[in-house]
């Protein structure tokens, strides 16, 4: 072979090993490098968290009944107090005075009534006498033996002793009144004179003390509320009373289980169920973006938290729905794309690029906008799948959501391999685009 023969041969190969890279590398440019994850079952929660504050589930405002000096404080706030255990006192001065005062009344109609039934006992016996004088005096007057003065001046004093008989026993019975009268005015005084001295109503623990002896307490009325002197507390039941949004408001149910971090007690975590879902929001927040509307939600913690304060800033996280190797793909896979529908519902295809040729075709055909009869676009969820060696939409129907997973009900199969990302990725892919998995953003194998 000569030196030209050898250097055509030489640079026929390089032509070759140039055309093959340039081949090479604009399949490489061509194809999108992406991250996939198998479908594959997996246990999911759905959890709705929402921040609050803890409460206890019995909270009493105490206040005065009597009007009065407070005279002496038993208690200081964050004491524990017992049910019965005394709290505080008021002036009973005038309290008391009431309750001498009824009393002698009662004694003092007692003695009327004594008096009133010496008279009706009188009464009888005049009455009686009267009788008899009538009934004589009548025998007599038949027989004509007494005069018509002495016949009237009996039955006279007859119909006046009838008169002081029931003068007598309307006298008794207005006593009688007067006594059950004074007695229930007693009873009230007696009343406002044990409430001068407050105790606790339940064992638990003052919250909030706003009174000093020598301080005057006042009964409230209408539109002056009494002052509240002190708040007690029963812990050994804790609330927290989160606000929920609007939108997940619908999935929680009275009795869901219920999760509890305490921003005081951190690293721990407490159980706990929901008991009470509000009706009505309690909340709206408007900003320039978006309008929220919050709920109440009331979950009861399932054990004792000696540590804990009411005012306690938490965060609860309901489960609303559990599945059990439900097959899943992760959140990010997730997107949406335009389809073509045509009259019947499927999904009308565009037709596959050209070999050779970049794939640009999209589910939606987007080269033909104009759509024919029967035909409607609609934004559809689903994800993008790698199917020999190109990205395919897929759309599905999904269930619950988990922290990382989504639940699939209907649309793919176990061991898909779904493309995770990367996230710009997912959002700009196209039907039939050509990729290549990146081997290095594989999730894991546990």
């Amino acid at each position: 072979m000569t030196r030209k023969k050898v250097l055509i041969a030489v640079v026929v190969l390089v032509v070759i090993a140039a055309v093959v890279y340039a081949n090479v590398a604009f399949r490489r440019s061509d194809a999108v490098s992406v991250t996939v994850e198998a479908v594959s079952k997996r246990n999911l929660e759905s959890i709705v968290s929402a921040s609050g504050r803890v409460r206890a589930k019995r909270t009493v405002s105490i206040t005065s009944e009597v009007n009065g000096k407070v005279t002496r404080v038993g208690v200081e706030e964050g004491d524990h107090v017992k049910a019965g255990q005394f709290l505080l006192d008021i002036d009973s001065r005038i309290q008391r005075t009431n309750v001498q005062r009824m009393e002698a009344s009662v004694e003092q109609q007692k003695i009327g009534l004594q008096q009133a039934q010496v008279a009706l006992e009188s009464a009888k016996i005049n009455l009686k006498l009267a009788q008899d004088d009538f009934n004589r005096q009548q025998g007599l007057w038949a027989a004509k033996l007494t005069t018509r003065q002495e016949y009237d001046r009996a039955e006279n004093t007859l119909r006046v002793q009838e008169y002081s008989l029931k003068s007598a026993e309307q006298s008794i019975a207005r006593t009688e009144q007067s006594i059950r009268q004074i007695r229930a005015d007693l009873s009230n005084a007696e009343h406002d004179l044990s409430k001068v001295t407050i105790t606790a109503p339940f064992a638990g623990v003052i919250t909030r003390r706003n009174v000093e002896a020598g301080e005057n307490a006042q009964v409230g009325y209408t539109n002056n509320p009494s002052v509240v002197m002190l708040t007690l507390a029963d812990m050994s039941v804790i609330e927290s009373e989160i606000e929920v949004d609007e939108t997940d408001v619908p999935n929680v149910k009275v009795g869901q289980h219920t999760k509890v971090t305490i921003d005081a007690l951190p690293d721990r975590t407490f159980k706990a169920h929901v008991t009470e879902v509000g009706n009505s929001p309690i909340a709206t927040t408007t900003s320039s973006s978006r309008q929220a509307t919050n709920f109440k939600v009331v979950v009861t913690v399932d054990e004792q938290i000696p540590e804990v304060r009411p005012g306690f800033t938490c965060t609860a996280d309901i489960t609303t729905a559990t599945r059990t190797d439900s097959p899943a793909v992760p959140i990010q896979a997730l997107t949406v794309r335009e389809l073509v529908y045509d009259a019947s519902g499927a999904i009308v295809r565009a037709p596959k690029a050209e070999p050779g040729k970049k794939a640009r075709a999209a589910v939606v055909a987007a080269a033909t906008p104009d759509l024919k009869p029967g035909q409607t676009r609609k934004e559809t969820e689903g994800v993008f799948v790698v199917r020999d060696g190109k990205a395919e939409f897929v759309p599905v129907k999904t269930g619950i959501a988990g922290d990382k997973y989504f639940e699939i009900l209907s649309g793919l199969k176990l061991r898909d391999q779904v493309i995770t990302g990367p996230f710009a990725s997912v959002r700009n892919l196209r039907e039939g685009a050509a990729v290549t998995i990146d081997k290095a953003g594989l999730p894991d194998k546990k």
